[in-house]
């Protein structure tokens, strides 16, 4: 078993700013506990600081048990471009076992370039060494690893580049080492990022199931209601962030929640009462004491306690919400929003029928590769007969290629698609503050005064970071200011792809409430389980090319569609 003890954590940022304040909760012996809070609220830098990567101002970290750590970009940072799946298993290997594979590697590419006593000295004892440490033992492990995610044993998987896997399959990857791993503490930061369904139930049942005791950061809702015994929210504060613990999983996080504000807000009503009673005492002891010589002992105890009670300060204040409106407003439009007519994406599915109407909330389902985000993009398009006019497109690049298809698909009457694209990497954005990107605007989108800009920053979260460029944000506040653009584009058609996934639960949140409110009709891609919920259609595209309708979200297929 392990733990994992946060002890009164402090830490200021390199300007001065303070980010962390006083974080103190434990981590008990086989429990998961999730991590949540803003988009840069210090949730990452909290866990570099758990791992020693970085040393707290004041406070201090006490783990027992060999740690394990999974980053949130797991494939890139520390390994390089063509990096094979043996240096991921070997990022995420006991330290140990990690130091000798380095040291084996490197001491090989020194015989192959000079084959000296030396060298040869040096590959023995590296040899040595990742025998004494495990490494083989470890290899047996790896081979299990590589059965369960790619298919295929290690010995076939190792030099295999990690380029040539989907973001899934190197999260699935480094998920079975650390959980198949010697480690007993494990730190996993966005860890259901790109698997899909069955990827996340699969998470959440090693998460239930593990002896191990893990502290994840997620914001997906339906893994922290499943998976999490405790959840420590790092709330907002002016004199940096605290930490406040609920000791259950998230069912029940948001009542807890609401009743601890309200019990914040009862002693600060008190204490304001209690404090405004004193003033009063002290103000009348001090009329009377100037024509009451008797009473001046008492104005002085009055005055005394009065001070003691205003140096014990008040009790903890409500932390400042996480201010984060959308108004997504759209328009109405004809009837029909969408007609498709034997729609085909070429190679990717089977010709279907598809008719959604104005006002209509479609989810749109199925595995990775089916052709859902095509079918999104054909509609930003315009269709198979597109309009002159489109709506506002966030996509790579300025412009978008063409879909190979069959069959018609017609936009309606006054439908003016606005498109939210899963990527974040935008060419047309890189470099531009966000403050320029809105005062500026864009061939979709007219520009605005900067107040006004600034306004709109500030419903979105977004104004701290106004003069930012778009590349140095987060990915949380990437999509939400693709989110604030498809806001200020006038679309009627709304064609989001996984809008939820860098989202933190306060944004999630705003959305849905926004597509609540939102005049329009709208289509979503997305594997976000909670999201789902508030979808009244459920477009599927199966597993063997058919694609159709449910009245329920199906996350995966155990029966055979017929043809429409």
């Amino acid at each position: 078993m392990g733990y994992i003890d946060v002890n009164g954590v402090s830490f200021s940022l390199p300007d001065g700013r303070p980010l962390l304040a006083d974080l103190a909760f434990r981590v008990g012996e086989g429990t998961t506990t999730a991590l949540i809070g803003a988009n840069g609220a210090g949730k990452s830098t909290l866990l570099r600081i758990i791992r020693g990567e970085l040393r707290p101002d004041e406070g201090s970290i006490a783990i027992d048990g060999g740690l394990g750590v999974m980053d949130q970009f797991i494939g890139h940072g520390a390994l390089s471009t063509g990096s094979a799946v043996a240096s991921l298993l070997i990022a995420v290997a006991p330290a140990r076992v990690r130091q000798a594979a380095l040291e084996l590697e490197a001491s090989e590419l020194a015989i192959m370039e000079q084959d000296d006593t030396a060298s040869q000295m040096r590959y023995a004892t590296a040899l040595a060494e990742y025998a004494d440490a495990g490494g083989y033992e470890q290899e047996t492990v790896w081979d299990h690893c590589t059965m369960a995610a790619l298919g295929v044993p290690f010995e076939r998987a190792r030099w295999r580049e990690l380029d040539t896997l989907s973001g899934g399959e190197q999260k699935r990857l480094a998920l079975e080492a650390l959980l198949r791993g010697p480690e007993q503490v494990l730190l996993l930061d966005e860890p259901d990022n790109y698997l899909d369904v069955p990827g996340k139930r699969w998470l959440e049942q090693q998460l239930r199931e593990t002896p191990k005791t893990v502290l994840l950061v997620s914001h997906d809702r339906e893994l922290l209601a499943r998976a999490a015994d405790r959840i420590v929210t790092i709330e907002l504060g002016a004199a940096g962030n605290t930490a406040w613990v609920h000791g259950g999983s998230f069912e029940g996080y948001h009542a807890a929640r609401d009743a601890r504000f309200e019990r914040l807000d009862e002693l600060r009503r008190r204490w304001d009462e209690q404090r405004q009673a004193l003033k009063t005492l002290v103000q009348t002891l001090k009329v009377k004491a100037k024509y009451n010589d008797g009473l001046a002992s008492r104005y002085q105890a009055a005055q005394t306690r009065l001070r003691r009670f205003e140096d014990a300060g008040p009790p903890e204040e409500r932390p400042p919400a996480q201010a984060v409106t959308m108004r997504l407003r759209g328009a109405r439009t004809g009837k029909r929003a969408i007609v498709g007519e034997q729609l085909e994406l070429s190679g990717l599915m089977k010709p279907f029928d598809l008719e959604v109407w104005y006002g209509d909330r479609v989810a749109v389902l199925g595995s990775n590769g089916s052709g859902k985000s095509h079918f999104l993009r054909l509609l930003a398009l315009g269709g198979t007969e597109p309009d002159a006019t489109l709506g506002h497109v966030t996509a790579i690049g300025q412009t978008l290629a063409p879909v190979p298809h069959g069959g018609r698909a017609v936009l309606g009457a006054r439908v003016v698609p606005g498109w939210f694209a899963q990527v974040h990497e935008h060419p047309e954005l890189t470099g531009r503050t966000l403050l320029d990107i809105l005062y500026r605007g864009d061939s979709h989108r007219n520009g605005m005064p900067r107040e006004a800009a600034s306004g709109a920053l500030d419903r979105y979260g977004l104004v701290a970071a106004a003069e930012q460029t778009f590349e140095s944000l987060s990915g949380g506040q990437q999509a939400r200011l693709q989110i604030l653009l498809l806001e200020l584009s006038g679309a009627t058609l709304l064609l989001l792809d996984e809008p939820t996934d860098n989202l933190d639960v306060v944004s999630a949140e705003a959305l849905e409430d926004a597509l609540t409110r939102f005049d329009g009709t709208v289509l979503a891609v997305t594997h976000d389980r909670w999201f789902a919920r508030g979808f009244d259609r459920y477009l599927v595209f199966g597993a063997d090319g058919a694609v159709y309708e449910s009245e329920q979200p199906v996350w995966t297929e155990t029966r055979v569609v017929r043809e429409r």
